[in-house]
């Protein structure tokens, strides 16, 4: 493997973990409704666990509210079940043909609260990133132990491999702030 190589595949999986948070992110609810939030929650149809986005269209009503409509009926109360069960917090309303999801204003002590979480999952990802560096310079130390590059080559490789680091722990700052904020200031 050369360095380049090297280079690329860090950036590569160093990005599915920005992916990874940015999704996380949007699950979150931020006092919007949003049919990400539903992205997680799995229903038992038919004796299998499926995602509620694959059995039933989803909509928003309005800023705050989200309509599901099954495509299979039967599966009403299986999805009704599945929300009440998640850690969403909404109790789903069923009128025998949709459900509809209010989500209430969220309390300053719920920003709050959501704000803490998200630093901690920002924490986690650069966490993360860094394992990602961690392994990317072992890989320079057993290039260089096999002799397929000099110290010099190992050094600058190191250096190269942290200024990759540190613009993917900006990403993610950037990031939770921004998501921060926007809890905030709705």
């Amino acid at each position: 493997m050369e360095l380049k190589e090297l280079y690329e595949s860090t950036k590569t999986r160093m990005n599915k973990t920005i992916n990874a948070l940015n999704s996380e992110y949007d699950s979150v609810r931020a006092g919007r409704a949003s049919a990400k939030v539903l992205d997680r929650i799995t229903a038992d149809y038919y004796g299998t666990p499926t995602p509620i986005v694959q059995m039933a269209g989803i909509s928003n009503q309005d800023a705050r509210t989200l309509v599901i409509q099954p495509w299979d009926k039967s599966a009403l109360n299986a999805i009704c079940k599945a929300i009440q069960a998640s850690d969403l917090g909404i109790n789903p309303q069923n009128d025998g043909t949709i459900i509809r999801l209010s989500f209430p204003p969220l309390t300053e002590e719920r920003r709050r609260q959501l704000t803490k979480e998200i630093s901690k999952t920002a924490e986690e990802s650069k966490v993360a990133i860094r394992q990602i560096r961690r392994d990317s310079i072992d890989k320079v130390k057993s290039m260089k132990k096999a002799s397929e590059i000099t110290e010099d080559d190992m050094e600058d490789a190191e250096d190269e491999i942290q200024k990759i680091t540190d613009d993917f722990i900006k990403k993610i700052d950037e990031i939770e702030k921004a998501k921060a904020a926007e809890i905030m200031e709705i």
